[in-house]
C-alpha cells in the first residue's frame, strides 16, 4: 500500500504541476482573454470525454490481466503526453493532446483496486483514506513545483518535469509492487461458485448501491471542476497578474494539505459513525463553505476559504470508493473501480463547460454560488436515499448480491 501511495502521491504531482496552469498557457498559444475562459473549458473537458469512455475498458482489463499492469500501462503512457504538452504550438494541438491523456488514464484508480483488494475490511475505510491522502499530498507538491518551475524557466519545461515524475512512479511499481491476494479470503467452495458467475457490467445496472455512488461521484466532479479551470485566472485577477503562476500554485495546493489533514480522518469517523452520515456532512458543508467565495475579494481570504473548502471536500472521494467496494464482489473489483473512474471523468467532463460558459456570461463569483448549491443538494439527495433504504424491508447489501 505504501509503495502505491507514493505513486499516487507522484501521479497526482505530475497532473498539478501543469493541468491547473492550463488556461495561463493559453495566453501563450495565442488566445485573447475575452474567450479564455471558454478554451479553459474545452481544454480540461476533452481529456474527461476521453477518460469516462475508456475507463470501463480499462476497469476491464484490470480484472482480466491484472490491476498492476493496468498501474504500468498508464504510468508509461501517460509520461510520453505530459512531455508532448510541451511542444503544442495551438489550442487546438493541446485539446488533441488532452484527449490523448484521457485515453491511456488509469494510473489512480488501478492503484486504489489493488488496495482495495488487499486491505482488510475493519480498515478499509482507513486505507482508502490514505490513499486519498496521498492523492492530495501529490496536489500540494504539484502545484508548489509546477509554479516555481513555470515562473523561473517557463511552462514547457514544467510538462517536462511531471513527465519525469510519472516515469519514477511507473518504476517503482514495476520494481516492488505485486498485487497480492484479497484479504478476506472466502471458503474454496463459496469461490469456486462465484467464479463460475457471469460479473459483467449489466450487474452495475442492477446493483442499486453501486449506481447511487456513481451518481455522487459525477455530481461531485462536475461541481468541483466548474470552478477548477477558472482558478488560476481568478487568483491572477485577486493578487495581480505579476508572479500569478507561483501565486496560483501557493494556493491551489492549500486544498492538498487540508486533504492530507482530512482524508484519514475522515475514513477513520466513517467505520465508526457510519460512511453514509459521514459523506452527508461532508457534502453539506463542502457547498456551504464554497459558496462563500461570492463575498471574498482579498487573496488571503480567498486561500483561508480553499483550505476550509478542502478539509470537507477531501471526505467525499473516500467514503464514496469505500460504499462501493462494500457493494460489489471481488471479482468486480477492477471493473467497479473503472466505473468510478468513468463517473469521475464524466463529470470532471461536464463541470469545465458548464463553468466557462458560466464564466463568459454570469461572471466568476457566481460559478461559486452554482457549485455551493449543487454539493448541498447532492448531500440532501444522499440523506434522503438513506433514509429510504433504512425503511426499505430488504438491506441494499443483500439486493445488490442478489441482483
Amino acid at each position: 500500500m505504501w509503495i502505491l501511495w507514493f505513486g499516487v502521491l507522484f501521479c497526482s504531482s505530475s497532473y498539478t504541476m501543469s493541468i491547473p496552469f492550463l488556461p495561463l498557457f493559453l495566453f501563450d498559444l495565442g488566445v485573447d482573454k475575452g474567450s479564455v475562459n471558454l478554451w479553459a473549458g474545452i481544454v480540461h473537458s476533452s481529456a474527461f470525454l476521453m477518460g469516462a469512455v475508456m475507463a470501463p475498458l480499462w476497469g476491464m482489463m484490470a480484472d482480466k490481466f491484472g490491476k498492476r499492469k493496468m498501474v504500468i500501462r498508464a504510468g508509461i503512457s501517460l509520461a510520453i503526453i505530459y512531455a508532448l504538452f510541451a511542444f503544442v504550438q495551438t489550442p487546438w494541438q493541446l485539446v488533441g493532446v488532452r484527449m490523448m491523456q484521457g485515453f491511456v488514464g488509469g494510473f489512480v484508480p488501478a492503484s486504489m483496486s489493488i488496495v482495495a483488494t488487499i486491505a482488510p475490511k475493519e480498515k478499509l475505510g482507513s486505507s482508502l483514506g490514505m490513499m486519498q491522502a496521498g492523492t492530495m499530498t501529490g496536489g500540494i507538491l504539484g502545484p508548489l513545483f509546477g509554479g516555481v518551475l513555470a515562473e523561473a524557466f517557463g511552462i514547457r519545461r514544467s510538462f517536462i518535469a511531471a513527465a519525469i515524475i510519472i516515469f519514477t512512479a511507473s518504476v517503482a511499481v514495476i520494481f516492488w509492487v505485486r498485487e497480492g491476494k484479497p484479504a478476506q479470503a472466502a471458503p474454496a467452495s463459496e469461490s469456486v461458485s462465484k467464479k463460475k458467475e457471469p460479473f459483467t457490467y449489466r450487474m452495475a445496472f442492477r446493483n442499486k448501491g453501486l449506481i447511487s455512488m456513481l451518481l455522487v461521484l459525477v455530481v461531485f466532479q462536475l461541481s468541483i471542476n466548474m470552478i477548477q479551470p477558472q482558478l488560476a485566472l481568478h487568483i491572477a485577477d485577486l493578487g495581480g497578474e505579476k508572479g500569478a503562476m507561483l501565486s496560483a500554485g501557493l494556493v491551489l495546493s492549500l486544498i492538498g494539505i487540508a486533504g492530507i489533514v482530512a482524508s484519514p480522518v475522515w475514513g477513520r469517523l466513517g467505520e465508526r459513525k457510519g460512511y453514509y452520515r459521514i459523506l452527508v456532512f461532508c457534502l453539506i458543508s463542502a457547498g456551504t463553505v464554497v459558496c462563500m467565495q461570492y463575498f471574498v475579494e482579498a487573496l488571503w481570504v480567498f486561500a483561508a476559504v480553499q483550505f476550509l473548502f478542502g478539509l470537507f471536500m477531501a471526505g467525499v472521494v473516500p467514503i464514496v470508493n469505500t460504499l462501493m467496494v462494500q457493494n460489489t464482489d471481488e471479482q468486480f473489483r477492477g471493473r467497479s473501480f473503472g466505473l468510478t473512474a468513468s463517473a469521475n471523468q464524466f463529470g470532471s467532463m461536464l463541470g469545465p463547460l458548464i463553468g466557462g460558459l458560466l464564466g463568459l456570461f454570469l461572471g466568476l463569483n457566481w460559478i461559486f454560488v452554482a457549485t455551493g448549491i449543487i454539493m448541498i443538494g447532492a448531500g440532501t439527495a444522499v440523506m434522503l436515499y438513506r433514509k429510504r433504504m433504512h425503511r426499505s424491508p430488504v438491506p441494499i447489501r443483500k439486493s445488490a448480491n442478489s441482483s
